[in-house]
């Protein structure tokens, strides 16, 4: 609860006292190349071996001749969509964006550099940590689009080239009975999982105390905790908007 607490009051504390908008301009642009421009590597890697992986696994369950082949690719658009892209890929998100947050700004607290931001009179949460969190919730909705694209993509690959599947059948499942509210749903866990892993990364990075040491355990904390808000978070959101 003293925690929970804490990181309350530190979310409050970002909108108190607050520099003028053009000073986060800047701060915000760079923090977007850093957490989603310079993401898309490793988003695009992990999400064309993940529709692979998925369409060969519903093919393996599907495929027989009583169920309509058209099934592999309705299967594979909605688990991806639904589940693989916004949670798996907030995963990854808070393995590399999250680590580097709390690195950054524990490394920052250790040298004191936050201190001297703190002592000429700037809100050093709202100037370093807040940008980040904006920068997350707009880029990683970005980011879960084109990881939804690549792994339904890869899945037409494996359907035409690898497994006894017409890629028309693949595409006419792909289509069949498409919920446009399923993408809304997507980019809702897209925006709360980026806010969670960055505002707890920021969390972890801003009140880190002691050596290096203590920003290494740091980093493990924030991603451990992050995950675990990940998976908290899609659960209640599951229940709620589904």
């Amino acid at each position: 609860m003293k925690s929970i607490g804490k990181y309350s009051l530190f979310l409050f504390a970002m909108f108190q006292n607050r520099l003028k908008g053009k000073i986060y301009v800047q701060q915000w642009i760079e923090e977007c190349v850093d957490i989603g421009v310079r993401s898309v590597f490793i988003i695009t890697v992990v999400s064309l071996f993940m529709g692979a992986v998925t369409c060969i696994q519903i093919s393996y369950n599907l495929l027989s001749p009583l169920v309509g082949k058209f099934l592999v690719g309705f299967g594979v658009r909605n688990m991806v969509i639904l589940e693989l892209s916004p949670t798996v890929m907030a995963v990854i998100f808070a393995g590399k964006v999250g680590s580097n947050i709390t690195s950054q700004l524990g490394s920052m607290r250790i040298t004191e550099q936050i201190d001297a931001i703190e002592i000429m009179g700037v809100n050093a949460s709202s100037y370093l940590v807040l940008p980040k969190i904006v920068a997350s919730i707009c880029m990683y909705p970005l980011l879960v689009i084109l990881s939804g694209f690549l792994a339904i993509f890869s899945g037409y690959l494996v359907a035409k080239f690898v497994l006894p599947i017409a890629a028309e059948d693949y595409l006419y499942g792909v289509r069949h009975m498409f919920d446009p509210y399923t993408v809304k749903f997507a980019l809702y866990k897209a925006v709360t999982f980026a806010f969670l892993v960055s505002s707890i990364a920021g969390y972890k990075g801003f009140y880190v105390s002691g050596g290096a040491v203590a920003v290494g355990k740091a980093s493990t904390e924030a991603v451990t905790h992050s995950c675990i808000a990940i998976l908290a978070a899609d659960y209640v959101l599951t229940q709620l908007l589904l």
